[in-house]
């Protein structure tokens, strides 16, 4: 788990962070998935972390949607994050986006994650936005966006399955 410390009105504090993304395990996701001029729809999924000892982790993602003719969505992360700080890089394999590079910034009760995807005519790019709720839940909040219009929000709970 990653802590630092900070500083509120002159006064320092330890801070222990996130368990999303900073340490390995199974996520399970329930929320809603909304298109441009569409009616909102249930999306699930399930992602794993895993990381390896020279600072790099992997992140796989599968969403779908019951009850619905949409396609599932898978996603894979490579990203690697250096001991002690709190910004990092990842490519993703996205297999509707294509390849998509992106940063993200680990703050005290969130994590944000931005990417754009690449070598892409629509010039589409997109946010996450995690915030922590507790040790094993999320609350989950993104957009993709094509040039300057937003075409997909999605808005989930992060539940951690512990392992017995």
């Amino acid at each position: 788990m990653l802590s630092w410390r900070y500083s509120l009105n002159g006064k320092e504090f330890d801070k222990v962070a996130h368990t999303f993304l900073l340490q390995p395990g199974r996520w399970v996701l329930q929320g809603s998935w909304l298109e441009r001029d569409g009616l909102a729809i249930n999306v699930k999924g399930m992602t794993l972390v895993a990381w390896n000892r020279d600072n790099w982790f992997t992140m796989a993602t599968k969403l779908i949607f019951p009850g619905s003719d949409r396609a599932d969505i898978a996603l894979q992360y490579k990203g690697r994050l250096d001991v002690g700080a709190r910004q990092y890089t990842f490519l993703l394999q996205h297999n509707i986006l294509g390849q998509v590079e992106g940063e993200g910034w680990i703050g005290l009760d969130t994590i944000v994650q931005r990417y754009w995807v690449l070598s892409d005519r629509e010039r589409r790019s997109g946010f996450e936005t995690l915030h922590r709720v507790n040790d094993d839940s999320y609350y989950l909040t993104s957009g993709i966006m094509a040039g300057h219009y937003l075409t997909i929000t999605m808005e989930a709970s992060l539940e951690r399955q512990r392992t017995n």
